[in-house]
Order: C-alpha cells, then sequence, then structure tokens
C-alpha cells in the first residue's frame, strides 16, 4: 500500500501476509501439490535442465500453436515448478505448449541472480518450441515476467514475446527491504529500486495488462495499480477472487485471463 516508508517492520510483514487472511490459506500448498501431481501423470512433461533448476515443458497435441511460459511465486524463496502443474490446462487446452519455470530460491540467489536465471530459461525453452512466447506469473513470478519485458533483463528471444500478463505481481520491491522476510531475500536499497518493474518502463512490443484478485490485499491491489499505472497498461480486478484463487483461471480456457495472455 502507498506510504510504506511510514509503516514499520511489524506492520509491512502483516500487510504482505496472505495465508492468515484467506480461509483454509494452510491448505491450499498441500492442495496444489496434489491437483499438480495429479496432472503430471496424466500429462507428463518433457524436463529440460537450466542451470541450477529446471524447466517442465507440457506439449499439446499436434503442433503448438506458440509458447506460454508460467512463473511461479512465493516470494522468491518458497515453492518450486512442481507444485504448479496444473495452471497449465488452459494453455494445453488452447492449443500452447506451456512451461511451468523453475528456479533457483532465495536465499542462495538474489533476486537480480533469479530474474537472470528466468531470462535464461525463456531463451531455453524458446529453442524447444517456435512460434510466439506469452508470459505470465504469479506474486512474485509475476515480478519475474514484468521483468522479461524490460530491456536491462529481457532474453535473447524478446523479440518473439507477444503477451506478458503478470498476475498480483509484487511490482515496487523497496516495501520488501525493511520486512523480516528480508533475512531470505537479502535485498539492498539499490537492489529493490534497480529490480522493480513500476520503477521502470516495459519494452514496447510485448502487450501488458495487469491482473489482481478484489479481494487482496490493500499491498498487492497497491501493487498491481502502481505497475499498471506506471506502464500505462490495463489493470483487470477479478472480483472476489484473492491472492490464491486468483490463479484459477489459468484452468479455464475461456477466462479473462487466458484471453489477455493467449489474446
Amino acid at each position: 500500500m502507498d506510504g510504506w516508508q511510514n509503516m514499520d517492520t511489524a506492520a509491512l510483514d502483516g500487510a504482505y501476509a496472505n495465508r492468515p487472511y484467506i480461509p483454509g490459506g494452510d491448505d491450499y500448498p498441500t492442495r496444489w501439490a496434489a491437483e499438480a501431481a495429479a496432472f503430471r501423470d496424466a500429462n507428463p512433461p518433457e524436463v529440460i535442465p537450466v542451470g541450477q533448476a529446471a524447466i517442465d515443458l507440457f506439449r499439446p497435441e499436434g503442433e503448438p500453436e506458440g509458447l506460454m511460459v508460467f512463473v511461479h511465486g512465493g516470494y522468491w524463496h518458497l515453492f518450486g515448478r512442481r507444485d504448479w502443474s496444473h495452471f497449465a490446462e488452459g494453455g494445453l487446452a488452447r492449443g500452447h505448449a506451456v512451461a511451468m519455470v523453475g528456479y533457483p530460491l532465495a536465499p542462495g540467489a538474489r533476486i537480480a541472480e533469479i530474474t537472470a536465471h528466468v531470462a535464461r530459461a525463456v531463451d531455453t525453452v524458446a529453442a524447444h518450441v517456435a512460434g510466439p512466447i506469452r508470459l505470465t506469473g504469479h506474486s512474485a513470478g509475476g515480478h519475474l515476467v514484468a521483468r522479461m519485458v524490460m530491456a536491462d533483463a529481457a532474453p535473447e528471444s524478446a523479440d518473439r514475446i507477444r503477451t506478458c500478463v503478470p498476475i498480483s505481481p509484487v511490482a515496487d520491491l523497496r516495501p520488501m527491504v525493511p520486512q523480516t522476510m528480508n533475512a531470505e531475500l537479502r535485498l539492498d536499497p539499490a537492489e529493490a529500486e534497480a529490480e522493480s518493474p513500476a520503477l521502470g518502463a516495459p519494452l514496447s512490443g510485448p502487450r501488458v495488462a495487469v491482473h489482481v484478485g478484489g479481494a487482496e490485499r490493500p499491498s498487492f491491489l497497491w501493487q498491481a495499480e502502481a505497475l499498471a499505472g506506471a506502464w500505462g497498461v490495463p489493470l483487470r480486478v477479478a472480483g472476489g477472487r484473492h491472492h490464491f484463487d486468483v490463479i484459477d483461471a489459468l484452468r479455464d480456457p475461456q477466462s479473462a485471463l487466458m484471453a489477455d495472455i493467449l489474446g
């Protein structure tokens, strides 16, 4: 939320916490992991190593229409690509190959290093699938895909990127610095500013739209508004959706979210 500069560590920690404010919030990671495992059993992915991590590439039947890339959240230090496999469902149904990108987690990697890894991952999977590239990511993953359409972080394959849809992104990293979680992230003020999409500008080519849940915490509504406002792009607010279920629309090939990603 705006005015974060006047908040102490405890207040900022609370402003960026999600689980305590979502009914059944503690159950979501277990549910995601189970649904992801079931999806992989039915749709075994091709595993592509990239540095210290890997990509799970799900291919549709027939020749892909293009490549959809999803980057997961977890405040840069939680979860992995295999926790989100089922969110490839909508893209696959629309005839796209879908890449679920893994990346090295903090504190083993700084955020700038994670950004560079994601760019390398996009280039790596782009070499496996022809056609346009469409990027989306959730929370910290929303930050990372936004960085992919900025000149200082873009992958070499950026000329193929047609759309970028950050979902509930952390777009201004400066409020992360005073938080307790920064013991994991190791952000200093200079890196937080340099890694903040809301403080920079996008490339001119890709179409960008920012999505956020209407029932999200005020801090995430502010983050989404800050990015959309700074970049002059549409802000889509999904009524009644919170930080954990706003991504369910990735499973519906006809959702407004998928329309922006594949449009």
